[in-house]
């Protein structure tokens, strides 16, 4: 690990103490923890840009399942509860 200096307001560093004190961790693992987040979030696309590519793929695929344009809601349920399973 790296060490670093970060410049925070009065106000910043009261909240992060309580909610570390909260939570029984640190200041510096609510810090990394943070920086995770923003690192993942910044990489990931947008939503308008998730839309484009929606609307780009639509009709483009073919499926065996004759139900699917009207059970289609059934099928991503299921779909997502097999894959919570996992």
């Amino acid at each position: 690990m790296h060490r670093t200096q970060v410049q925070l307001t009065e106000s910043q560093i009261r909240a992060l103490k309580e909610l570390a004190a909260t939570q029984n961790k640190s200041m510096a693992e609510l810090i990394r923890h943070a920086v995770d987040m923003l690192l993942r979030n910044a990489t990931a696309i947008d939503r308008e840009e998730r839309k484009r590519r929606a609307i780009a793929a639509a009709g483009r695929f073919r499926s065996s399942t004759p139900d699917l344009s009207t059970e289609h809601d059934r099928y991503l349920s299921e779909a997502y509860t097999d894959e919570s399973v996992r």
